[in-house]
């Protein structure tokens, strides 16, 4: 990257951190249990809500006990179960129009990011009936009040229950953008281990490494403050101890509370300090090939941090501490090194594979594009990359490789 771009991308990013602060950021008020919401939904005075999830937790009964609740307290359900793994225009569309048609009063998101990420879109939406997803994309641009929204992960990994954001992808283009602002982060969010204890062990260890992706990236960035390095710190701890446990033993209800709370923490974290060239080529990914995002971010993480070298080394030697795997008589070179060694064995022990298959390199061009549009000059990564320097990344991670 030029000088003049470098210049400008961190003044940029100077003033996003000066003024977080002032940001209007907040919390959702957090349940512990699905069986919180209907006194909550009374509370509100809601009569009818729309559930957004997707086919594979609707099919297999996992909404039932909720569907359920909400009946016996006659409170009207409407179900948007086609959510797909890397949501779309028409997801958000479908579940705007059911919305309205059945005259609901509240979103609530049921599953991993995909379903929380459509929910938002679909409020977005339906706060501004005028305006297409394309002109709500990017930052503060949904500044009007969303409906009140619900968030129930069932994985974690995402965060989303916790965060200003909500990733979409255009088919039409094959893109996958971000909308961010604080009228996306859901007013409540239900951190109920039960319900997660059915996802596969795969989706268990990629959703899990991508908590601790946005805890690298929030804390090895230059907009971090005490609050998001401590929430950092303590979040790759939860994970390093946890992730496996909950890998092996899916039924462990302590591993897996343990984890949603990492991921919670972890939300926090990179909403205010945000992430960075791994979250941006894996997007780019997900956009162009339907690439889960949580694979995409596994085995791309050790690789980009190699790349950020010594810029990054302090930094990752402190998580390593705090995951322990490094100890504070390493150098910063040799405990940074340490972390990354543990994250690719992590991957390793987990089945994630080295590589992802369906790239073409013709497309890497294309894709470093919107990686690097997405990333700059917003991410305060600690080495700044254009669009050129980031198709490495791409060739690395290729299966023909």
């Amino acid at each position: 990257m030029n000088p003049t771009s470098k210049t400008f991308c961190r003044t940029y990013q100077f003033a996003f951190h000066a003024a977080l602060p002032l940001l209007p950021y907040r919390e959702p008020k957090i349940f512990n249990s699905i069986d919180s919401l209907a006194s909550l939904l009374n509370q509100l005075h809601v009569h009818s809500v729309l559930l957004v999830t997707d086919p594979v937790l609707k099919s297999s009964g996992i909404t039932a006990p909720l569907e359920a609740l909400l009946k016996d307290n006659n409170i009207h359900c409407a179900v948007y179960d086609k959510t797909c793994s890397n949501p779309t225009v028409k997801n958000v569309e479908e579940a705007r129009k059911l919305y309205l048609e059945e005259k609901c009063e509240c979103l609530i998101a049921f599953g991993g990011g995909s379903s929380m990420d459509c929910a938002k879109a679909a409020g977005a939406r339906i706060a501004y009936p005028k305006k297409s997803l394309n002109q709500l994309k990017g930052l503060l641009r949904v500044l009007r009040k969303i409906p009140t929204l619900i968030a129930i992960p069932t994985t974690a990994g995402t965060g989303s229950e916790v965060t200003i954001t909500a990733v979409i992808t255009d088919k039409k283009t094959k893109h996958k953008y971000t909308m961010n602002d604080f009228t996306l982060i859901p007013s409540y969010a239900v951190l109920d281990p039960k319900v997660t204890c059915t996802l596969p062990p795969s989706l268990t260890a990629t959703t899990g490494m991508d908590a601790l992706t946005h805890v690298v990236e929030a804390y090895i960035g230059r907009s971090t403050s005490r609050e998001t390095r401590a929430l950092s710190l303590e979040s790759v701890k939860l994970i390093f101890e946890n992730i496996e446990t909950a890998y092996n033993d899916g039924k462990n209800l302590k591993a897996r509370e343990n984890m949603l709370h990492a991921a919670y923490m972890a939300g926090i974290a990179f909403s205010k300090s945000y992430v960075g060239y791994i979250h941006a080529v894996a997007h780019s990914l997900g956009g162009q090939y339907n690439i889960p995002h949580g694979l995409a971010n596994s085995v791309l993480m050790p690789i980009v941090l190699e790349e950020y070298g010594q810029t990054a080394y302090r930094k990752l030697h402190e998580l390593g501490i705090a995951a322990g795997v490094a100890t504070e008589k390493d150098s910063h070179k040799n405990g940074a090194e340490k972390f990354i060694r543990a994250i690719r064995e992590l991957n390793q022990r987990m089945n994630i594979p080295e590589t992802l298959a369906g790239i073409k390199k013709e497309d890497i061009p294309k894709m470093a594009q919107y990686a690097a549009k997405e990333a700059n000059p917003l991410y305060p990564v600690p080495k700044l990359m254009n669009a050129k320097e980031l198709e490495k990344f791409y060739y690395r991670v290729a299966e023909w490789r």
